[in-house]
C-alpha cells in the first residue's frame, strides 16, 4: 500500500567541515522528527564515516534514516547519492578516497569530527573533504549505479558546485535520477527556468548544515516503505511511485 513520506535527503553532519558541531546524531534525529520528517539522509561532502551513528540512533528513535553522500566530482560538481544498504555507500565511500588528494587543514575550512551513537567525539577525518575528487560526474553516476544507488544533481539553480552552474548544461544521456532545487527558488520557477530537462524529476531539501535549517525545505515521495530503491521508482514514476507536487 503506498502512502505520502516527508522527507529531507540532504542533510550535512559534523563531519563535513562546512557542518556544525551541532549536527550529531540524537540532535539531528530529535530535530527531524521535532519537523514532522518520516525520513531524512545524512550526505556529508565525499564521506560515510559518520553514517552508521546515526542509522543506529534513528533506529532507535523511530526515524528512517538513508545512507547518503554529497561527492564532489572533478568538475567541480556536486552530486547527491542515496544507498538502501550502507555497506554500498561505503564502497563508494573508498572510491571516492582513494580518488580524493589533500589534507584537511581545520583553521582554513573546518573540522571534521566523527562521532558515535552515544554522539562522543570519536577523533577526525585528515582527508581533505571540501575538495573535488579526481572522478568525471559521469564516471561517478555510472559507479553509484553499478552499486544500486541513487544519484541526484545537488541545488542546480546554484552558480557553484552545480551541474548546471559549472557546465552550462546537462550532458545528454546522463543517467540522473534527479534534480535538486534549493529553497531559493520555486518548483514553478524551477520548472520555467529548465524547462528542457522536464523529463527529470525535481525534488527540494534543505541542504541543512545547522539544527535549524532541517526540514525547512523537503519533498514528500509517494512509496511503499522508506528506501533509495522506493526514491528511485518515485524519481522514475514507476509501479504508482512518485514525487508529490506540494
Amino acid at each position: 500500500m503506498l502512502r505520502t513520506f516527508r522527507a529531507d535527503l540532504h542533510i550535512h553532519s559534523c563531519l563535513s567541515p562546512c557542518g556544525e558541531e551541532e549536527m550529531r546524531p540524537f540532535a539531528v534525529v530529535d530535530q527531524a522528527l521535532a519537523m514532522g520528517l518520516d525520513m531524512i539522509a545524512i550526505c556529508d561532502h565525499n564521506s560515510a564515516e559518520n553514517i552508521a551513528a546515526f542509522l543506529s540512533v534513528g533506529q532507535k528513535k523511530g526515524l528512517a534514516v538513508i545512507p547518503g553522500m554529497e561527492v564532489t566530482s572533478k568538475e567541480e560538481i556536486h552530486l547527491l547519492t542515496l544507498f538502501d544498504r550502507q555497506e554500498d555507500c561505503l564502497a563508494l565511500q573508498e572510491l571516492i578516497y582513494q580518488n580524493l588528494p589533500g589534507e584537511n587543514v581545520e583553521e582554513v575550512f573546518g573540522c571534521q569530527t566523527l562521532v558515535n551513537e552515544r554522539d562522543e567525539t570519536i577523533g577526525s577525518t585528515p582527508k581533505m573533504l571540501i575538495g573535488a575528487t579526481l572522478l568525471p560526474l559521469e564516471q561517478l553516476v555510472s559507479l553509484v549505479g553499478s552499486l544500486r544507488g541513487v544519484a541526484i544533481a545537488s541545488h542546480i539553480d546554484r552558480q557553484a558546485f552545480s551541474l548546471i552552474g559549472q557546465l552550462g548544461f546537462i550532458p545528454e544521456g546522463i543517467s540522473l535520477d534527479g534534480l535538486e532545487i534549493s529553497i531559493r527558488i520555486s518548483r514553478e520557477e524551477a520548472q520555467k527556468r529548465f524547462h528542457d530537462y522536464q523529463h527529470f524529476s525535481f525534488v527540494r531539501f534543505s541542504d541543512a548544515h545547522r539544527l535549524e535549517d532541517i526540514g525547512k525545505n523537503i519533498t514528500y515521495f509517494l512509496l511503499e516503505k522508506t528506501s533509495s530503491e522506493e526514491i528511485k521508482k518515485a524519481l522514475h514514476h514507476q509501479e504508482g511511485r512518485r514525487v508529490v507536487e506540494q
